[in-house]
């Protein structure tokens, strides 16, 4: 009885967190729109994807998506790729305690380094996803760039581990919200520079020796006037 009882209680409960009946008629509450922790520079311009909940550690998506930070769609989905073929690495610079040395973290000016396949293979889900939202707004997929990508912690999964003499110790896992925004970059027309005129760049010390000499002629040239009158 008391389970019958908890089950009808638990029922009403739910019945009216998902709506309320009013006059035979039942009213839902109207979801909101998602949000991003920042706007884009140019809203028509941009495509936007986002992932919630996403079971794969926190730490090692986060390094994989510092690496992608600034890159073309197209450039960072064939980074992707290369690191899950182990052609290259994700170097990991924030959370890297105990993490092994490998060469191809010398191309990023780093020594740790490693393969996250299961970070790699979500952020290229949510870069295709990011692709089909561009093409339904009608952008240029081979001029996005990815403008904005944060990684944050998610509530953590509970679950048991049975060690000896009866123990019971919790069994974590870290899972991630991952959100990305990029945006259309206009083609920039390179400036034109004149061959034939050579500039030549001079350093603070240089420029000061300049000055002082300036100086001096000036200094000779109004004592000379002075002297003339």
């Amino acid at each position: 009885m008391q389970s019958q009882r908890r089950e009808m209680q638990f029922r009403e409960l739910s019945r009216q967190r998902l709506g309320r009946r009013s006059h035979g008629l039942e009213f839902h509450r109207v979801l909101k729109m998602v949000k991003y922790s920042r706007d884009p520079s140019n809203i028509s311009k941009c495509a936007k994807a986002k992932g919630s909940h996403l079971r794969v550690h926190f730490k090692n998506t986060y390094e994989t998506a510092e690496a992608i930070r600034g890159l073309s769609v197209l450039g960072a989905k064939k980074y992707l790729q290369d690191v899950i073929d182990h052609k290259r690495c994700v170097p990991f610079r924030k959370f890297n305690g105990g993490v092994g040395r490998c060469a191809q973290a010398k191309q990023f000016k780093h020594t740790q380094g490693r393969w996250p396949e299961k970070s790699c293979r979500i952020l290229m889900d949510l870069l295709v996803n990011l692709q089909s939202n561009a093409e339904v707004k009608g952008l240029d997929v081979d001029h996005l760039y990815i403008e904005h990508i944060q990684i944050n912690r998610a509530p953590l999964g509970r679950r048991r581990s049975y060690r000896a003499h009866g123990r019971i110790i919790p069994f974590l896992s870290h899972p991630c919200h991952v959100e990305i925004i990029a945006v259309e970059k206009d083609e920039t027309v390179p400036k034109f520079v004149d061959s034939s005129k050579k500039v030549i760049k001079l350093n603070k010390r240089q420029l000061a020796r300049f000055r002082l000499k300036d100086a001096r002629t000036a200094a000779r040239a109004a004592f000379k006037a002075s002297k003339a009158a």
